[in-house]
């Protein structure tokens, strides 16, 4: 072997040694992800308002977790992306909401969401609604996105500091969120027979669950200038939706609404396998780190 050959080895060799001894040593807290969050790092909620923020908190969490599960399967590549891009958003809200409600009882943000049971969850049933197809995906995006744009524009104005900040954050971007979930509708509601189909279907089997977004629960009296009280919102929510399916064609389906329920901890029976899948790695592996 040339002594540049063996130069070249000893120096590979040396590279790869000083590679796996600092992936050795990496975990996640050395990334320092908590910059990621909103919100001050020494605020403390109360525990209406740490409650408050679990309902919100659950909301971006189940939702963020479903739409990950269209990576490497929405109809085209562009989706992939972009349904991922959404789900890292709602994750990111749904890490701030939870690490400030965690501070009224000392849990974290990971404590939160995967050491509690399905009935300790406060998610709303329409975030539940399983993805079914790429319709229905949609559908309930429109509803969501359209509901936590109003939600957040109104609780930038609350007196809680901190939710007042994660709002305006999350709210640039539940705009891109509502903006992507109303192109589709229109292209799908305007597109062939059976994407038109799919989506007049999938309108009419998610909008039963939309009236208990706006449910006025006794949470929101014991946080007067805090909390958003939901029934204001409806409003605002209506003249999006009314202007999307004009231009759509599409009308407003009639039919009971859900019981719901999801504030006080009673679930869609979808949310057990939602939890199940989303918690079975930290607790089969407790206390595992990268």
């Amino acid at each position: 072997m040339s002594e540049r050959s063996e130069t070249k080895r000893v120096e590979r060799a040396a590279g790869e040694s000083k590679r796996s001894s600092t992936h050795g040593a990496v975990t996640v807290d050395e990334l320092e992800l908590s910059a990621e969050l909103s919100g001050r790092d020494d605020a403390v909620a109360s525990s209406a308002a740490a409650e408050y923020a679990l309902w919100l908190g659950d909301d971006a969490l189940i939702l963020s977790q479903q739409l990950g599960a269209w990576i490497a399967r929405a109809p085209e590549l562009e989706e992939d992306v972009a349904l991922a891009n959404i789900a890292l958003d709602l994750l990111g809200h749904a890490r701030s909401l939870l690490r400030y409600a965690g501070t009224a009882d000392g849990r974290s943000e990971d404590d939160l969401a995967y050491f509690r049971d399905e009935p300790e969850f406060r998610s709303a049933w329409l975030f539940e609604q399983p993805n079914g197809d790429f319709a229905q995906t949609i559908a309930r995006q429109l509803a969501a996105s359209a509901y936590l744009f109003e939600l957040y524009s109104a609780l930038r104005q609350s007196g809680d500091p901190t939710l007042a900040a994660i709002a305006e954050k999350s709210l640039k971007e539940v705009d891109y969120h509502r903006d992507h979930a109303v192109q589709w509708t229109l292209r799908l509601a305007g597109g062939t027979d059976e994407s038109r189909r799919r989506m007049i279907r999938a309108v009419t089997d998610i909008w039963p669950y939309v009236d208990e977004l706006f449910r006025d629960e006794p949470l929101i009296d014991e946080l007067d200038g805090i909390a958003v009280r939901p029934s204001t919102l409806r409003d605002g929510f209506d003249a999006v939706i009314d202007a999307v399916f004009a231009e759509a064609d599409l009308q407003r389906p009639d039919g009971q609404p859900s019981s719901g329920g999801g504030r006080r901890g009673i679930h869609f029976p979808a949310l057990s396998r939602i939890v199940a899948e989303m918690q079975v790695l930290a607790r089969q592996h407790l206390g595992a780190t990268w």
